[in-house]
């Protein structure tokens, strides 16, 4: 995780942890909200509006705010552009292309495991960050509960199967984020709002030529489709971004990772109750054993 300040960080207020709530809610919803925009759009115009729209909508903070604009050296530019594509372009496709084909529920579950991948990628690229045995285990447990959220028809996917699929591709979106998380604590130092803009901008780039080859030009749709569609680009964006950053910076990032415990159980109660998604069984086992996975992993050893 790149900072851009040296200043200590103090005990959470309760406006950090009202700040970790509303993150939770906005990003949990996030996926709810995607599965309305897919009702009038096609999933590259919508991770397209979404990237785009966030790009202009951070920009545009980012000049309100006056903040510094970096200087960008090649090896900062690279690292800018695989994260483009790390961060935005690629996980934001496959997310609302496999939201074609599952509940949104499973979108917001399959993200808690990101933690979880973390661990393994960072033993390898993150000096420091060693796989110890606990975090081993925790990460064994949430990989089951991986399993048990892909479930057994999984294999069907090779087969053509849509669905399946569509579980694949919301699962792959995962670890291109870990990866993309690895990759921005590798990253050269630079303001954490400006890396957020820079690499939507990136991502932007990449998905608009896309759009217009395979969806072409979009128009107008139902209010509440472009509804969604606004939000998605302005809410967990911009307004998620400035939110984080204020959290990191008062309360440190330890403090920021609860919001994943956060994430699946809100898209799994928005999935359910706004848009009456039949959540099986196999989800609620998935979410507790990945819970446990997270805490396990996370989880500090006492003092003697």
């Amino acid at each position: 995780m790149v900072t851009t300040t040296d200043t200590p960080v103090s005990q959470p207020t309760f406006a950090n942890w009202a700040s970790i709530i509303v993150l939770g809610l906005i990003w949990g919803g996030t996926f709810m909200v995607v599965a309305i925009a897919l009702r009038g759009y096609g999933p590259v115009t919508v991770a397209t509006a979404r990237t785009t729209l966030g790009a202009l909508a951070l920009l545009s903070l980012l000049l309100v705010l006056r903040r510094p604009v970096p200087v960008l050296t090649r090896s900062l530019v690279v690292f800018i552009v695989a994260l483009g594509i790390l961060m935005t372009a690629l996980p934001f496709m496959l997310l609302s292309w496999g939201q074609q084909y599952v509940p949104s529920a499973f979108a917001g579950l399959s993200m808690a495991v990101l933690p979880l991948f973390l661990l393994p990628l960072a033993h390898w690229f993150v000096p420091g960050d060693r796989l110890t045995l606990r975090k081993a285990s925790g990460f064994g447990l949430g990989l089951l509960g991986a399993l048990v959220l892909l479930g057994p028809g999984i294999f069907d996917a090779g087969r053509g199967d849509l669905a399946a699929l569509g579980r694949v591709a919301c699962i792959a979106a995962t670890i291109s984020y870990a990866c993309g998380s690895i990759l921005t604590r590798r990253c050269p130092p630079i303001d954490a709002m400006w890396l957020s803009a820079l690499t939507l901008v990136v991502g932007a780039m990449i998905l608009l030529p896309a759009m217009l080859v395979t969806e072409g030009m979009p128009g107008t749709a139902d209010p509440l489709v472009m509804g969604a569609i606004v939000f998605l680009g302005i809410v967990p964006t911009a307004f998620a971004a400035l939110l984080r950053v204020q959290v990191i910076r008062s309360a440190g990032p330890s403090f920021m990772t609860l919001v994943n415990y956060q994430v699946p159980v809100w898209s799994m109660v928005f999935g359910a109750l706004v848009l009456a998604e039949d959540l099986p069984g196999r989800f609620y086992i998935a979410l507790a054993l990945i819970a446990a996975g997270l805490l396990l992993s996370q989880m500090r050893r006492r003092a003697n």
